[in-house]
């Protein structure tokens, strides 16, 4: 018990540490009593020009397939996973992840992950290899400082970011199971908005 509750403490105390490091790839974690849009939520977040931060919440896979918005796009039904909703901004657009660079343009992520919005890029990937990406409509945007207050305010538990969570077959559970890593139950403070 004493291992379980130190390690705990060990992950809380790196995830605060962290939450101050913006200039690189993190994991976002919905805090248990977080509301509204991003309630329940894991997100990749990478920072973008300008002190802003780009993001894509990993865990929420939609009911629509590639081939049903692209019926006229052939490649598309080789798309075995459905599209995951990415976050509000730019919704009718297509965002492809993948593990390798896929030429310009494209933003690297981390590691070996990359991603393109751009129409010939996704077309290109879909085409030649449909199932190595995971597909997004829309993404998260922060303004200057927005995600800062957002963790200070206690919005977020922070961690590293991983692959392996980003192309998981089975997302359903993977928020609870992060928060139950991140020592759970953590309530935000009084007065926190929903976001």
């Amino acid at each position: 018990m004493k291992k379980l509750l130190f390690a705990a403490f060990l992950f809380v105390a790196a995830c605060a540490a962290r939450a101050q490091d913006l200039d690189r790839p993190l994991l976002l974690v919905a805090a248990p009593d977080l509301q509204g849009l991003y309630s329940r939520t894991a997100l990749l977040v990478v920072p973008a020009a300008g002190g802003q931060h780009i993001g894509f919440i990993i865990n929420r896979a939609t009911d629509v397939k590639l081939a049903t918005l692209f019926p006229e796009h052939a490649p598309s039904a080789k798309v075995a996973d459905p599209i995951y909703f990415g976050g509000p901004e730019m919704i009718g657009s297509i965002f492809a992840i993948v593990r390798r660079d896929p030429g310009a343009p494209a933003m690297h992520l981390f590691g070996d992950l990359f991603v393109t919005g751009n129409g010939a890029a996704v077309d290109r990937i879909i085409e030649k290899t449909p199932n190595d990406a995971r597909y997004f409509a829309g993404f998260v945007g922060w303004g200057m400082h927005e995600l800062a207050k957002e963790l200070k305010d206690g919005f977020w538990y922070v961690a590293e970011p991983d692959a392996a969570l980003l192309f998981s077959k089975d997302t359903a559970g993977m928020w609870e199971e992060l928060v139950k890593r991140a020592g759970g139950g953590r309530e935000l403070p009084a007065g926190a908005k929903s976001i």
